[in-house]
């Protein structure tokens, strides 16, 4: 075989459609509307998905619920012991604001959980903060 004697194949191009010939007028594209266009091409559902959220800044989804925030009995009865004195002491929400331990703007749960000991007797507010079991039985011991 020589370079000479090689032919091409050749490919078939794909039917060039709406350009006159026998199809017709619509040349098989049916009337009007999306598909019928030159060049159509159907947007993703996801890209309208898009488009519909909202375009401001620090946009997040909102949690339905207030977060529990957490605190060990123990880092408490650490932080907490510079307003300790003979008496209980009774931890609410305004006690932990003024202690650093809470934002002044804090609107949630508090619990308290058993882990570490109490230094001194405490209490808790029985509305704003929730106590653990394990952390009852370790109050209850100290008084």
């Amino acid at each position: 075989m020589k370079l000479h004697s090689l032919t091409s194949i050749r490919k078939q191009k794909p039917q060039r459609i709406g350009r006159g010939g026998k199809r017709g007028t619509t040349s098989g594209r049916g009337q009007k509307g999306q598909k019928s266009r030159s060049g159509h091409r159907i947007r993703p559902a996801e890209r309208d998905l898009i488009l519909k959220l909202p375009k401001m800044r620090g946009f997040r989804n909102k949690p339905k619920k207030d977060a529990v925030t957490v605190f060990n009995l123990g880092t408490l009865s650490q932080k907490l012991k510079t307003f300790s004195g003979k008496e209980t002491l009774v931890i609410t929400r305004d006690l932990l604001v003024t202690a650093g331990l809470l934002g002044k703007n804090f609107k949630g749960e508090i619990k308290i959980l058993g882990n570490g000991n109490a230094a001194f007797p405490i209490a808790a507010d029985g509305k704003n903060v929730k106590v653990s079991k394990s952390a009852a039985d370790k109050i209850k011991k100290v008084k």
